[in-house]
């Protein structure tokens, strides 16, 4: 809950303060070095400035997923076909492998594809703290500059991106329960 509570830009600051300032361990902006590198070493170096940025969206939308999550599967345990295989003798492992798993997982993953937008909105934030060069500080350029185009182009790929997010969604929610598609 303090992840959830906590804004994403302050968190962004926090992690630049504690893992670049202070321990040294990460760069503490930017998509890469001031030497370009190419290969495996450009592409190490890429990661290890994205480590920050992934981490500081990441622990906000965490923080919603396991409430999520643990809400399911307390629903799910207490439902009859768990009760019933417990009753035909399942370990327990089995009854959360084979019966709760399943049916728990399905509005996490509901969750996750409506969040793509969310997501992408949380990343305007999240690229001006470590000055990443992505599609949500190009839009805030744009808007700055009042460059219509790259704004509508920009919420054209957005929404290009929900809504192939909200499809994929779909098409892995059928192949988790293919009660779903049944109608």
């Amino acid at each position: 809950m303090v992840f959830y509570a906590t804004p994403v830009f302050w968190v962004g600051l926090l992690l630049i303060l504690l893992l670049s300032v202070s321990l040294g361990l990460l760069p503490p902006f930017g998509m890469s070095g001031f030497i370009r590198k190419t290969g495996l070493p450009g592409a190490l170096d890429v990661l290890r400035h994205l480590v920050m940025p992934v981490v500081s969206l990441a622990l906000f939308y965490m923080a919603v997923y396991v409430r999520v999550a643990r809400a399911a599967t307390i629903e799910v345990l207490g439902r009859d076909f768990v009760r019933a295989a417990r009753a035909k003798g399942l370990s327990s492992a089995g009854v959360v492998r084979g019966h709760v798993l399943r049916n728990s997982v399905l509005p996490i993953v509901t969750l996750a594809g409506l969040q793509v937008g969310q997501v992408l909105g949380g990343a305007v934030v999240v690229e001006s703290v470590f000055a990443w060069p992505g599609i949500g500080r190009l839009a805030f350029d744009a808007l700055m500059q009042r460059d219509y185009n790259v704004i509508l182009g920009v919420f054209f790929v957005s929404s290009a991106l929900v809504v192939v997010a909200n499809l994929l969604t779909d098409v892995s929610l059928r192949m988790i329960d293919p009660r779903i598609g049944r109608a």
